[in-house]
């Protein structure tokens, strides 16, 4: 009887899933159907139109290649804008686990644009490495910023990143004795919540410091510069990846918290002016600067995205007209290849000069002006790597930032969804659901870890050119391989301006 039973039972399971089965069979039957007939007769695409339903897998395909071709497609060094190799670099130095290879590079040593440092025969011995020496920022400023590391967190808002990743930035900047740039959505209570030094950015929307109408807001302002952590405040002329275009936070991210921060609406675009209201000319910029610094009584310079010098130089003409103590403290050189949450592609791709060009433009016109001692230098542009970082130095450099580093030792998986608030990692989302994979104790250390491998191997690199200090790199220690597959000293490519004592060196 029993197993009667079980065999009526099973017979009963068997045709239930049978009918399911049937039933989901007639409906997808009946859905291709509905889509064919309406494929066949829309009249705004010619491929669904020649081929209904099988059509959509082409679009299909095309989304998930964004996925797929990082893992299964591309080689370690072929994929833009960080290939294999680079990603995987950053992840070792973020977990602290060994950063070797075997068996040779990978990295073509003969591709036009590599850049290669020059070995000392005879380097110092281990022993005699030294720890960066502190730089001075803004001398005449009532609280100059003395720092010692060369590499830092550059630009990136709340609102563009979510409150673990800013969070989990803070504390991890604070352990390795970093500094954090807010970017210019304000500053969060997640900035502070590390102890870390931080830079105030001021964008082009003056978000956190506006006036209902956009202006500077003074009491807003020395409110935020109260703040200890505070130590430099950066004015935003413009970004890498949008030069002449201001930012834009979608509708989707602007949270309450996010709007109260920032002082627009709640679940509104934002889209940020593509220049300050106040700021014109060199002379309304130098007018800004110094007005904030002697407001705040910090460090006040500007971020720019660069055309040419020629601007620069009638800022110089300006600053000897007024007196060395006018000038800008800092400026943060920003190269075309910068990355964004949110960017036309048209802007990102074909507008403003790249970091390669930008910064010993920079560097060789502060040289020329007599500028440069009072004048430090900050770039930013896809440096991720101890290589990238100790040719900006080479360069003329006196710090390097990283945006997209950090977001790579955060766990960033270059799924290139930033500006659609669907990142999987929790990074740049305020999706409460995804943020929750994002865990800020584990990522602060490899925050902390990642900065401080990249210096580490930066002093190694120093340490084989001979020298003891990062900084002590110029021109003479880096190579860049040509069209010929033969490399050309950086002093060639880039020569300093004569008469000077760096050009003699």
């Amino acid at each position: 009887m029993e197993s009667a039973g079980f065999s009526h039972w099973l017979v009963v399971l068997v045709e239930t899933f049978a009918l399911l089965f049937v039933l989901l069979l007639a409906i997808v039957i009946l859905v291709v159907l509905v889509v064919w007939v309406l494929d066949r007769n829309q009249t705004h695409n010619s491929v669904l139109r020649n081929y209904p339903v099988i059509g959509h897998f082409r679009y299909w395909f095309l989304h998930l290649g964004e996925f797929f071709r990082q893992y299964l497609y591309s080689s370690d060094r072929e994929e833009l804008p960080f290939n294999r190799a680079q990603r995987m670099w950053v992840y070792r130095a973020a977990k602290n686990s060994e950063n070797t290879n075997s068996f040779g590079s990978t990295r073509d040593l003969r591709g036009e644009g590599v850049p290669f440092f020059v070995n000392a025969a005879f380097p110092a011995l281990g022993d005699h490495h030294v720890e960066p020496k502190p730089v001075r920022i803004g001398p005449f400023a009532r609280e100059p910023y003395d720092h010692a590391s060369f590499f830092n967190i550059s630009a990136m808002s709340f609102g563009a990143l979510s409150a673990p990743a800013v969070r989990a930035l803070s504390f991890g900047a604070a352990k390795a004795g970093i500094w954090m740039d807010t970017g210019e959505g304000g500053l969060a209570p997640y900035h502070l919540e590390g102890g870390c030094d931080i830079v105030f950015e001021i964008g082009t929307a003056k978000y956190g410091v506006r006036t209902p109408d956009g202006k500077l807001d003074d009491e807003k302002l020395l409110a935020i510069s109260a703040h200890k952590q505070v130590k430099m405040i950066s004015i935003k002329l413009g970004q890498g990846a949008k030069p002449g275009m201001g930012g834009l936070l979608p509708a989707a991210k602007v949270t309450p918290e996010i709007a109260a921060i920032r002082g627009i609406p709640v679940g509104q675009d934002s889209q940020s002016p593509n220049r300050h209201l106040d700021i014109g000319n060199v002379q309304q910029l130098l007018d800004s600067v110094v007005h904030i610094r002697r407001l705040t009584g910090k460090p006040t310079g500007f971020k720019a995205v660069f055309g040419g010098m020629e601007w620069i130089e009638e800022l110089c003409a300006e600053i000897r007209q007024r007196g060395i103590e006018s000038a800008p403290d800092f400026i943060i050189v920003d190269g075309s290849e910068g990355g964004t949450g949110a960017a036309p592609q048209t802007l990102m791709e074909g507008v403003g000069l790249p970091l390669h060009e930008a910064l010993p433009a920079l560097v060789n016109t502060l040289i020329e002006q007599g500028v440069r001692d009072r004048i430090k230098v900050i770039c930013s542009g896809k440096c991720i790597t101890a290589y990238d970082v100790a040719w900006a130095l080479s360069m003329g450099a006196d710090f390097v930032n990283s945006a997209r580093g950090f977001m790579l030792a955060l766990g960033c998986i270059q799924s290139l969804q930033c500006n659609r608030n669907t990142c999987p990692t929790g990074i740049t989302t305020q999706n409460a659901r995804l943020q929750r994979g994002l865990v800020v104790t584990d990522k602060s250390e490899r925050v902390a870890h990642y900065a401080q491998n990249v210096m580490h191997e930066v002093g190694i690199i120093a340490h084989s050119c001979g020298v003891d200090d990062p900084r002590e790199l110029d021109r003479t220690h880096c190579r860049v391989v040509g069209d010929d597959g033969i490399s050309v000293p950086l002093i060639k490519l880039f020569p300093y301006p004569k008469g000077t004592l760096a050009q003699e060196a």
